[in-house]
């Protein structure tokens, strides 16, 4: 398959891509979070090219982006915390899980009576929304397991010869994938954390509960949200996370580092601003400051992609906190190591 490439968001542009969406063809583009690759949501047969194109297991559910808030025409009910949490934030990084209508298709939703849908604060998502005249199921533009796109180069990289057309050029503003709540009447479940964080949403007098696929793996879950059961985010080499006081975990990778490099292995370190200097073997990245969590998360995918160029054979990183943005960093970390952390 031939892919057309745009690296601008023009009018022409938009409208040539909505062209191919109602055609039934897939589309990559980009929103806030990450790179989605997106078909038409009510068109079965195209959405089919979207779990071909990435390779990704059918009972993996997409999510619905839509242009505007009325929802009314796929899902059932809506309940009156979740009437709060759209106000507030759509257009925006949270995708809100809901009983859907019929007129969304089951094959996309894993067979669940319940579809996942959100809003983009992308000024070129929404134009493309609006321009194609149909709700677009997006996950995000990777192969499946990998980590997720954060520019059109990732987006080139993984799916050239795979999808229609990519366009875009901007880089995602918040770099991981969006909150997603399940709603009750009176509470809502987060089964993927993101940059909208259990803390905001508690802040609207709203009961947050945490699923606790979140942060451990607990085997063959029925997956309700992109990211529960599958592993994700994962670079080709292996991965370890090392938690606990700044200072051993520093000792802790230092150590390790020197005996992967002892054993003629190349090594990757995942550091902040902080620590950079305090590491002597391997290739050391960045991945932001620790007293500016967006940022980390804004980086962290790009750092994983970046060890993948540079072909190391293991990676350590250091650890966060688990609480606000820090909980959706940790989750992307986990399941990129395949839940190997060591606790100092």
């Amino acid at each position: 398959m031939d892919t057309k490439v745009y690296y601008i968001d023009n009018d022409a542009v938009i409208n040539e891509a909505a062209y191919l969406i109602k055609k039934g063809e897939t589309v990559v583009f980009p929103t806030e979070t990450v790179y989605g690759l997106g078909a038409n949501a009510l068109d079965e047969k195209a959405c089919e090219k979207i779990f071909m194109a990435k390779g990704r297991p059918q009972d993996n559910p997409l999510i619905v982006h839509v242009d505007n808030k009325d929802i009314s025409k796929f899902v059932k009910s809506i309940p009156e915390n979740v009437k709060i949490l759209i106000d507030r934030f759509w257009p925006g990084p949270l995708t809100i899980i809901l009983e859907k209508k019929d007129i969304i298709p089951d094959s996309i939703t894993g067979g669940l009576k319940s579809v996942a849908i959100r809003m983009p604060e992308s000024t070129i998502a929404r134009k493309l929304i609006k321009a194609s005249g149909v709700p677009i199921a997006a996950p995000s533009a990777n192969l499946s397991g990998k980590p997720s796109p954060t520019t059109i180069d990732h987006c080139i990289r993984d799916l050239s010869g795979r999808v229609s057309m990519i366009i875009g050029g901007v880089e995602c503003r918040c770099g991981l994938e969006s909150t997603v709540v399940e709603a009750g009447e009176t509470s809502v479940t987060i089964l993927r954390p993101g940059e909208v964080t259990k803390e905001m949403i508690e802040d609207l007098g709203i009961k947050v509960d945490i699923d606790p696929t979140i942060m451990e793996s607990l085997g063959d879950v029925v997956p309700k949200s992109p990211g529960m059961k599958y592993k994700h985010y994962a670079p080709d080499s292996d991965m370890t996370i090392v938690t606990g006081d700044l200072n051993k975990v520093i000792d802790y990778i230092n150590n390790e580092a020197k005996k992967i490099a002892l054993e003629g292995k190349r090594v990757g370190i995942i550091a902040t601003n902080e620590t950079l200097g305090e590491y002597h073997n391997g290739t050391v990245l960045s991945i932001g400051s620790r007293g500016n969590l967006n940022e980390v998360a804004s980086k962290l995918f790009d750092v994983l992609r970046e060890f993948d160029k540079i072909g190391v054979d293991y990676i350590l990183s250091e650890g966060f906190i688990d609480e606000g943005v820090g909980l959706a960093i940790m989750n992307r970390l986990k399941k990129a190591a395949g839940h190997k952390v060591i606790k100092l």
